[in-house]
């Protein structure tokens, strides 16, 4: 029997243009020779958002890349440092044969690559020599990206080689290959005051083209009043007005090439260390230069078109999502309005695995939320496959998948579930062009999020206070008791109830009521601190705990000034008030916390005995 060879694959940003050409590249040499690619891929770097971005570039410690027969690594989408050399550090480690593109700095790797310094030298100098320019701007990629530091290299050279000085002080804007750079780029330069150049010279094509339509809306021709090239001819480049100047590279070739070493590769076969793949110029209207589009032009028609129907398609699948998200009060409601989406994209497969205690994940103040791993099980509550539905109670996170792959051919892709930096846990999509082609998969990723988010939420709060209910509570006050038993610290206890509810609701009715309990809610939250934990646990009864001998004895005095002070500006008829009781100890292993519960509402009780025998 032909052995299956099962790949890893990591990127990210892969709606991007060009990990999408490298990606059908790779997966269609896979499925023509049954190699089993697993992406993992994350939108991390786009946003602008630290803590979001810790949670998307979690999903790069979930596999184990032992399991791996070979690994394809394209991090040069990644402009985070650290995550990309965690990444090469762990393939690394794993010694399995893998590809890397555009980088020739580690001896492990096989490399395929366009020789970015001549490329870029050559249009630099045809820009100096043919369009007589000799004061440049350059918008850089990420410093540690080789790809970045041979572009900009060749620039300085082929400036330094033609007479003329650069000042990298105001000059240069480093960016991060997104297309946010440009704009931010050109924002830097209005408001450094210094003059216009004759050219903006972008280490990419998503940063040109911001760069140029930020200058074109401050009323700056291109190319009249400055010249204006990227890198790596995408698509929008061959749209946009004027047609860009950039450099044409062969990425669909790149991934077919990629892939192609890789397989030889886990063959056992040689293969030379590194490959140099062919790039050129193209100029184009930015620059100056005429370019006749007739033998493009059905081409790009197809290309537009197929673009256009896809947002538009996008747009009402994202719509639908939205809203039947939006009212999704359990995990199965959030399941089907998943499976509408997955019926329209003609996705064969799809996994929702989750972390085993999702639920419990909202606020839980024992969870680190810088903890970036996954936990050691997960659950399935939706798998979609060709049409049937089903779903896994529960299987370990190492294995990745809950059910094993047993075909070839197979192209899945890993995207991190999260809220912020919280590990919700991870969908698969299997054998669709979805997650590449959809500028919109990334907002379905974050609302998929969202919703689970909300529905932990839902478990764990009550919908009268929104503070936490029984289940919040006791998921919440278990873990300040479990750390006192361990530290041998004291724990406080706080049992309060509502006086005079009833009367309340039989003489004004039990929206007053509501609004009794509310505002006593309100007033114990002011009165606990931020580590501190309080919930309803019962229609008038609320559980505070809190750590150290003094918490209690504290907190009441809070409590009651608090409440003095929402009866002064209480506009009702008749007066808030509450019994509280407490006990404080130190706990031991052969304590509950429903027993230190039971008695602080008898010291609770004790209270309020008081009060009406003083009445």
């Amino acid at each position: 029997m032909k052995k299956i060879f099962n790949v890893a694959a990591f990127v990210c940003g892969m709606d991007e243009e060009y990990p999408y050409q490298i990606i059908r590249g790779i997966n269609d040499y896979a499925k023509e020779h049954a190699i089993n690619i697993s992406y993992f891929a994350s939108f991390g770097g786009i946003v602008e958002n630290s803590s979001f971005d810790d949670g998307e570039y979690s999903i790069y410690k979930l596999p184990n890349l032992a399991k791996f027969d070979g690994a394809i690594l394209m991090t040069n989408t990644f402009s985070n440092p650290i995550v990309r050399n965690n990444i090469i550090d762990r393939v690394k480690a794993a010694g399995i044969p893998s590809v890397i593109f555009e980088c020739k700095d580690y001896e492990e790797f096989y490399d395929v690559s366009i020789d970015n310094y001549a490329v870029m030298k050559k249009l630099v100098e045809h820009l100096i020599k043919e369009h007589g320019a000799k004061v440049f701007n350059f918008i850089s990629g990420p410093e540690e990206n080789p790809e970045a530091k041979a572009r900009y290299k060749a620039f300085r050279d082929a400036l330094s080689e033609n007479g003329l000085e650069f000042d990298e002080d105001k000059r240069l804007y480093k960016g991060f290959f997104r297309s946010y750079d440009g704009i931010h780029a050109i924002e830097d330069f209005f408001s450094s005051g210094v003059s216009l150049p004759d050219a903006f010279v972008c280490a990419n094509d998503s940063m040109a083209l911001t760069a140029m339509n930020k200058l074109q809306s401050n009323g700056i021709k291109v190319p009249d009043d400055v010249i204006v090239t990227g890198f790596d001819n995408i698509f929008n480049a061959r749209q946009s007005f004027p047609v860009l100047t950039t450099i044409k590279r062969p990425l669909y070739a790149s991934g077919v090439k990629a892939c192609k070493v890789l397989y030889s590769l886990m063959k056992g076969e040689e293969q030379p260390r590194s490959t140099l793949m062919d790039a050129e110029p193209v100029y184009a209207e930015s620059c100056g230069c005429h370019i006749n589009n007739d033998d493009n032009d059905l081409e790009f028609r197809r290309e537009t078109s197929l673009k256009i129907e896809r947002t538009y398609t996008g747009i009402h699948m994202l719509n639908k999502l939205i809203a039947a998200l939006a009212v999704s009060k359990n995990i199965e409601e959030c399941a089907d309005a998943i499976i509408e989406l997955i019926e329209a994209i003609e996705c064969r497969e799809f996994m929702l695995c989750l972390v085993s205690d999702w639920e419990k994940t909202y606020n839980a103040i024992s969870i680190d939320e810088k903890d970036d791993n996954y936990p050691e099980a997960m659950t399935v509550p939706l798998i979609w496959d060709h049409g049937e539905r089903r779903s896994v109670k529960s299987f370990p996170s190492k294995q990745l998948r809950p059910e094993i792959q047993m075909s070839s051919g197979n192209i899945s892709y890993y995207i991190p579930l999260h809220f912020g930096p919280r590990i919700l846990g991870y969908y698969i999509m299997s054998n669709t062009d979805f997650p590449i082609y959809s500028n919109h998969c990334h907002t379905i990723t974050m609302c998929i999020g969202n919703a689970i988010e909300s529905i932990s939420k839902l478990n764990v709060l009550d919908s009268l206070c929104g503070i936490y209910n029984r289940n919040g509570f006791n998921i919440n006050a278990g873990y300040i008791f479990e750390e006192c038993i361990k530290e041998k610290a004291p724990i406080s206890v706080i049992f309060i109830d509502v006086d005079g509810l009833k009367v309340i609701n039989d003489t004004y009715g039990h929206k007053e009521g509501d609004t009794t309990i509310i505002a006593i809610s309100r007033i114990i939250e002011m009165a606990c601190g931020q580590i501190d934990v309080c919930g309803r646990i019962g229609g008038d009864e609320f559980v505070v705990v809190g750590r150290g001998d003094e918490f209690a004895e504290i907190f009441e005095k809070r409590f009651y000034t608090e409440l003095k002070k929402k009866n002064e500006n209480f506009d009702r008829p008749y007066e808030l008030d509450a019994s509280v009781g407490y006990i404080t100890t130190i706990p031991e292993e052969s304590d509950s916390l429903i027993e230190l519960i039971q008695q602080a509402d008898a010291e609770m009780y004790k209270v309020k005995k008081t009060k009406k025998n003083h009445r």
